[in-house]
């Protein structure tokens, strides 16, 4: 057999290939390496929906402009990021910035010292006037006061929504306190008029409605001193709050079958005129501003705080409030370069959120669009006066009380044998076990 030279480029390939598979680098390759920062971001959101979108534009801008600093997107699915964030922990090998649950899990990290603070980088980056003061505060509560570990990419605020047009035909005002909203309610069920559209099939929304008569009571942070044992759910204002929430239901205020009516039902039945109330959260905006789903149109829609309580120390300018999905950052990850395009980013994110996609973030906005939606709008000026933000009532609950909540929340519904003393009594011992 004739043998032929290999060609001398060709045989510069197979000795960088054999080399390669002993763990040799090309000189070019590795030069990159060093010159360039890779910032991962995993999140349980995809990269072309809601808050990812909006970061993923924006850090793909700035690698435009600084190639060296490279960004890659992962994502998981939510029943999965609790727990490949807790092994990518444990390893040391937290990326840059990851979506992760606030509360409990998020305070391991900060304990373990992974996460970074926050406030400390944005103070240095001249940022923290970028943070609505009410979502910071928010956010601090949920890692127990020790500090800001994560960013707001969304924030909601609840209260009551309510038909201006029903409230016109009955000449009703909007309630200042919880008796004139019964009131109201008793005119317009005399009336024929159901007063609020509740989904008692999803639970929560039970004792979203008890939490806002609690907080309106004893303050917005009521739930935070019930977990520290500074009070006890079956403490007077409590057992006012789930008796006044299920008298309502017993009343019919809150419609005829509350327990099986779900989510898209009480909403669908507001957005038809069919109720004059809906005690909900500003994440509902999209529907509402959505003119197929929504027929009695935008204009027909209020929005008011949750009335006071007689003898309550609560306040009008504090709401219950959520953060979403919260993302953090990897404070081992952290590097100068980490912190210029943090500033690029989160300069940008709470105006491209809003003018993009109409969504209402934990970020100060610059330059309002003008053809946001009037409700929209509402909104926005209602979290920018907002002086404290509330916890949900199961925000501080394990997973046991939080179920032990919401199903016996439908009992009290229906069965007027089932008194606010014992549910409460149930629930707190339940709790006392979890501790």
């Amino acid at each position: 057999m004739n043998s032929y030279p290999i060609p001398r480029i060709l045989s510069g390939l197979i000795i960088i290939a054999v080399l390669s598979a002993c763990g040799y680098k090309p000189a070019q390759e590795t030069i990159e390496q060093h010159s360039s920062q890779i910032i991962m971001y995993l999140s349980s959101n995809k990269e072309n929906e809601g808050s990812a979108r909006i970061i993923s534009e924006l850090a793909r801008e700035y690698q435009a402009a600084n190639p060296e600093i490279k960004f890659k997107f992962e994502n998981v699915a939510e029943s999965n990021l609790n727990q490949r964030v807790q092994l990518l922990a444990a390893s040391n090998d937290l990326p840059v910035l990851f979506s992760y649950q606030s509360g409990k899990p998020l305070l391991d990290l900060i304990h373990s010292d992974a996460v970074l603070d926050l406030e400390e980088a944005f103070s240095e980056l001249g940022m923290m006037n970028q943070l609505n003061p009410a979502a910071v505060e928010l956010l601090k509560s949920y890692a127990n006061g020790e500090g800001l570990y994560a960013l707001p990419l969304e924030f909601n605020i609840e209260g009551f929504w309510y038909n201006k047009e029903i409230f016109k035909q009955h000449e009703l005002q909007v309630p200042q306190t919880w008796n004139e909203l019964l009131q109201a309610s008793e005119i317009l069920h005399t009336s024929g008029v159901q007063p609020f559209a509740v989904a008692g099939k999803d639970k929560w929304p039970i004792t979203r409605l008890i939490n806002a008569y609690a907080i309106r009571m004893y303050g917005a942070d009521v739930m935070e001193r019930v977990d520290k044992g500074e009070m006890s759910l079956t403490d007077e204002g409590f057992v006012e709050a789930v008796d006044t929430v299920q008298q309502m239901a017993l009343k019919g205020y809150l419609g005829p079958r509350i327990n099986t009516t779900d989510m898209e039902t009480s909403l669908n039945a507001f957005l038809q005129g069919k109720t004059a109330m809906f005690y909900m959260g500003s994440w509902q905006l999209r529907a509402f501003n959505n003119k197929d789903q929504n027929h009695i149109g935008e204009e027909s829609i209020g929005f008011f705080s949750i009335p006071l309580v007689e003898g309550g120390i609560g306040t009008l300018d504090e709401y219950p409030v959520n953060a979403g999905l919260t993302t953090s950052f990897s404070k081992a990850a952290y590097t100068p370069e980490v912190g210029k395009w943090m500033k690029y980013v989160f300069e940008r994110y709470g105006d491209r959120a809003m003018n993009d996609l109409g969504m209402i973030t934990g970020f100060q906005i610059q330059n309002t669009p003008e053809d946001l939606p009037p409700l929209t709008r509402l909104v926005q000026e209602k979290i920018t006066e907002a002086k404290k933000g509330a916890l949900w009532f199961e925000a501080r609950f394990n997973t046991s009380a939080q179920l032990l909540a919401w199903d016996n929340a439908q009992l009290l519904m229906t069965n007027e044998d089932y008194t606010a003393n014992q549910y409460l009594t149930e629930l707190q011992e339940e709790l006392a076990r979890g501790h």
